[in-house]
């Protein structure tokens, strides 16, 4: 069979040839994928190696898989979610209302958000991040895909993704060990950004298979060259004169083949010795010599396309051609008779190379003229912003009314898709317009907020220079919002807090002077960060706590009484004023507590604080969680990060000391795009806490060392938390003088600060234990008795339990052993689990002392269990040795159990021991395998079993040990 002129040189419709290797390969990769993995696949080489067509080939014989695919275009890396919504969209799209509702259950708002326009009409989200809700929600979304039939992404031209979709990728391969997806992408060899972290991370060969496509050889020279003229034997001769010409490259080979037909050579011994070189410059060149030999319509036709991309409608390079539409239509038929547009209707190259060709032959100057019209005929055309955009960052420097709208415009679309680095690019090419002095601060505002997303020292930046020229007072207050939360997000600042101070109070007084409600509502705004600025950097100076029956001038219901109200309640929780007040200031604060913003800040920040200085842990975790999920897809990495760290605090106060060190790894992780953490003192001052509970001293001492510097000109609000650890560090390495030095240091910055409670900063109970061990009794009562005091006003029972605790280690006697009781059954109904073990501990010791030898087993035994459950392994190794001193049994376990595994660890444990697989596990949990495996590792450990096998009779005979009681006790 001949197809004489119907094959053209470019295109990739010839059969494929010479991949029976790459199609095994790709074979049992797909066997792995339908056994129940996730794998990634990718296709690497040249320009016309047959990438595309291998994949498409392979795909379209093996229907086992749903196939979405998307295609990469260099005029598309600033598209958020570009690559995303050419994956999903056509499927969406295709599905009834109901099926779209079942696929995108419980994930609809932020999955919408990133592929659908006319979704992204909501307000621009203040607050979030790519990689959080919107990655994992698009992870579920394919995770129902998978589940209903094995799913193949298929992404050509990965050298060309745009971020986020890439972010994505990558996101879901680490966690989609246990669904059968396969992505399988192509990349361009020479053209991939090796350095790209995420690029380089997809395709690692942990997670990726790499196939190198290779020339082919002559066999697939010679399967080409009898596809094309029908020789059941073309001469052998013939054959390798044209590998030899090409290299077998596939690409050059269809060019040379298609052409030597054209001359009318035939594949015989007669035409061996006239076969010329071919290389992509020759290819080039005959696509340029076709062009020459068109008419000017047809040559407009391929710039317009080779601008504005492909399949774009008629009407739309009719504008760039400035042409109407029956001619577009006659000069793409020229096209293809060239063997140059694609012979299947649709308006677009046979090939790449044909793009690049076209491009090639251009000056940079006519280059940025091409871009710079596209971008004017797609603006005036109505086509989306992303597209005009794209076209003005590779024009450079244009001018006109249109370009500012068309920019911002677009990078608030990326916002609200939660792309907030694309939007900042397109800000940056605004800045490049010819604007005024208050247009400028204006575009300055909405750059640094974008930059707020991810990056708080470009936002500072961008945002102090806006305030320099924006004259309306709102804007400002705008402004100084997004700088006190970037302030709030960015440690080692170099930004003059002071200066910063001063243009809240300037403005909080010229509006206090007023007397309209807006007035009101913008001063008390002020008020609030000036507040937050009082407590982030003390020397900004204290203002006095507020006393009871004061707030009877605030309300509720507008944003600035809340965060007032809020304020108040953290500035009274800091001078150890009784919690039932606090609480109903907070209550108040945070009824119905709205999204988080930039004009709401700080309420959230102090509501989130005095909540877990409270110990109302639910309520503080419902906000966290809540929080995480408004700002879900929005591309806030930072404020992400930051709510991680404040669910580590959250862990450790509940006394589970891995899941602390896990989430302040996470936290540290999250913010690792971004340079150093948030709040990154308070992150290991969390780690040095809950490594000194496990034991972990020479760890924690290297996590102390780059903070451990005396002297700071600044002293932020963390400093006095970090003095206090270190000081536990330092007694735990059994240098008690240095410890103690570094109590007292604590207490000054706290005196100064004005925050005196002992559920906030518990420094006098940690220094009268120094003292007490130093042998100075005296010191330590009087510290005792003073964080006594403060905590029977304050009334929060963490820090009552803890001070009668350390009061009762100080007092001997029955007094002692008193104080002991009473901190045990204060901090029983807390979560204070590690705190009461403690307590359990030295009312323990006290009762051996009295020689209660059995009401000191039944508190250590009951300690042991806590402290082993809360993975405070210092504190359960200590009681094991005084329950044993008391006659006590240790079990082999440590006095593990089920009451020491975490609750992932339990339900894990569980279904293993009903006979699921781990597989079975992770889809009945919806983890990944490796979640699975770690949590029966550390059940393993815990339960003190080698395996599996050992696991329901430890389970039973764990939970027959936790009911019943210990022999000795008999």
């Amino acid at each position: 069979m001949t197809f004489g002129h119907s094959r053209d040189a470019c295109g990739d419709d010839w059969p494929l040839v010479g991949r029976e290797r790459e199609l095994a390969a790709l074979d049992a990769v797909a066997a792995d994928v339908l056994s129940g993995r996730s794998r990634v696949v990718q296709l690497e080489g040249p320009a016309g190696i047959g990438k595309s067509v291998l994949l498409s080939t392979w795909w379209e014989r093996n229907e086992q898989f749903r196939v979405l695919r998307a295609r990469c275009h260099p005029l598309e890396r600033e598209f958020a979610f570009g690559a995303v919504r050419q994956l999903f969209k056509p499927l969406l799209a295709a599905v009834s209302e109901t099926e779209r509702a079942r696929l995108l259950e419980g994930s609809a708002a932020a999955t919408l958000r990133a592929l659908d326009d006319a979704a992204a009409t909501d307000p621009v989200p203040e607050a979030a991040d790519v990689t959080a809700s919107t990655l994992r929600e698009l992870d579920a979304l394919v995770s129902r895909l998978a589940r209903r039939q094995p799913l193949l992404l298929a992404v050509d031209a990965l050298q060309w993704i745009d971020q986020p979709s890439l972010r994505w990728l990558v996101h879901f391969v680490g966690r989609a060990d246990s669904h059968p997806v396969l992505i399988a992408v192509t990349t361009r060899s020479g053209e991939v950004k090796r350095l790209d972290p995420l690029f380089a991370e997809l395709v690692r060969p942990a997670n990726c298979h790499t196939l190198d496509l290779e020339p082919l050889d002559v066999a697939g020279v010679r399967q080409l060259v009898r596809t094309l003229w029908g020789a059941e034997a073309p001469d052998e001769g013939f054959c390798a004169a044209c590998h030899a010409a090409t290299g077998g490259h596939p690409l050059f080979v269809r060019a040379l083949l298609h052409q030597a037909q054209r001359n009318g050579a035939q594949p015989t011994a007669a035409f061996r010795d006239r076969i010329p070189t071919v290389l992509l410059s020759t290819l080039g060149g005959e696509i340029s010599h076709r062009l020459c030999q068109a008419s000017g319509e047809v040559v407009a036709l391929a710039r317009a396309l080779a601008f504005l991309g492909d399949r774009k409608p008629p009407e739309l390079l009719a504008a760039y051609c400035g042409t109407g539409r029956a001619v577009v239509l006659s000069a793409a038929e020229d096209l293809r008779s060239l063997g140059l547009l694609r012979a299947d209707g649709d308006l677009r190259f046979t090939h790449p190379v044909v793009r690049d060709t076209v491009l090639g032959t251009l000056s940079p100057e006519e280059l940025g003229v091409g871009h710079a019209r596209a971008a004017q005929v797609s603006c005036l055309s109505g086509r989306p912003d992303e597209e005009v955009a794209a076209h003005l960052l590779a024009a450079g420097p244009v001018h006109g009314s249109w370009v500012l709208p068309a920019l911002r415009r677009a990078a608030t679309q990326a916002l609200r898709r939660g792309a907030p680095e694309t939007a900042v690019t397109y800000l940056h090419a605004a800045l490049n317009q010819p604007l005024d002095l208050p247009e400028r601060a204006r575009v300055l505002l909405e750059l640094g907020t974008a930059a707020s997303h991810y990056d708080a020292a470009l936002a500072i930046s961008c945002v102090t220079g806006a305030l320099e020229e924006l004259t309306d007072e709102t804007a400002r207050s705008d402004a100084l919002g997004v700088l006190a939360y970037s302030l709030l997000l960015s440690r080692g600042s170099r930004t003059d807090l002071s200066s910063v101070d001063r243009k809240i109070a300037a403005l909080r007084d010229r509006r206090t002077a007023g007397s309209g409600a807006a007035d009101r509502e913008l001063a008390l705004r002020m008020t609030a960060l000036r507040s937050w600025m009082e407590f982030e950097r003390p020397s900004v100076g204290p203002a006095p706590a507020p006393a009871p029956g004061t707030d009877d001038d605030l309300a509720d219901r507008t944003a600035g009484e809340r965060q007032l109200l809020a304020i108040r309640a953290f500035r009274a929780l800091r001078a150890a004023l009784p919690a039932p007040y606090i609480a109903g200031l907070i209550e108040r604060a945070s009824v119905n507590l709205p999204a988080f913003s930039h004009d709401l800040f700080p309420l959230h920040y102090f509501v989130a604080q005095t909540l877990l200085y409270l110990d109302e842990l639910d309520t503080a975790d419902r906000l966290n969680r809540h929080l995480t999920r408004e700002i879900s897809g929005k591309g806030m990495e930072l404020l992400v990060s930051s709510l991680l760290l404040y669910q580590a605090g959250l862990a450790l106060r509940r006394g589970n000391v891995t899941e602390a060190l896990d989430t302040a790894q996470a936290a540290a992780d999250q913010a690792s795009s971004a340079g150093r953490p948030p709040y990154a003192l308070t992150l290991d001052t969390i780690r040095i806490d809950a490594l000194l509970a496990q034991g972990h001293i020479e760890a924690a001492e290297r996590v102390a060392v780059p903070h451990a510097v005396a002297g700071q000109a600044e002293v932020a609000w963390e400093r006095p938390r970090f003095l206090m650890s270190l000081a536990a560090l330092r007694i735990a390495q059994g240098d008690l003088r240095t410890g103690l030095s570094l109590l007292r240091e604590c207490g000054h910055h706290c005196d100064a600060a004005g925050t005196v409670s002992p559920a906030m900063s518990p420094w006098r109970s940690r220094a009268a234990a120094a003292h007490l061990a130093l042998g100075d009794v005296k010191s330590a009562h009087e510290l005792a008795e003073q964080e006594l005091d403060l905590a029977r006003r304050c009334r929060i029972p963490r820090a009552l339990g803890v001070a009668l605790r350390v009061a009762g280690t100080v007092t001997r006697g029955r007094q002692g052993l008193d104080l002991l009781a009473e901190a045990v059954s204060v901090l029983g109904p807390t979560p204070a689990r590690l705190e009461l073990a403690r307590a359990l501990h030295d009312f323990g010791v006290a009762l051996l002392r009295q020689d209660d030898r059995r009401g000191a087993r039944g508190a250590l035994r009951e300690g042991l269990d806590l402290a082993v459950g809360c993975g405070a392994t210092a504190l359960a190794s200590q009681l094991g040795e005084r329950l044993h001193l008391a006659g006590g049994r240790v079990s082999r376990s440590g006095g593990q159990g089920i009451r020491a595994l975490t609750a992932g660890e339990e339900r894990v444990s569980t279904l293993a021991a009903q006979g699921y697989s781990n597989k079975q596990i992770a889809e009945l949990l919806v983890v990944t395998l490796r979640t699975v495996e770690t949590h029966l590792t550390g059940a393993y450990r815990k339960l003190g079993i080698t395996g599996r096998p050992h696991l329901a009779a430890a389970m039973a005979e764990a939970a027959r040990f936790r009911r019943g009681s210990d022999p000795a006790d008999s």
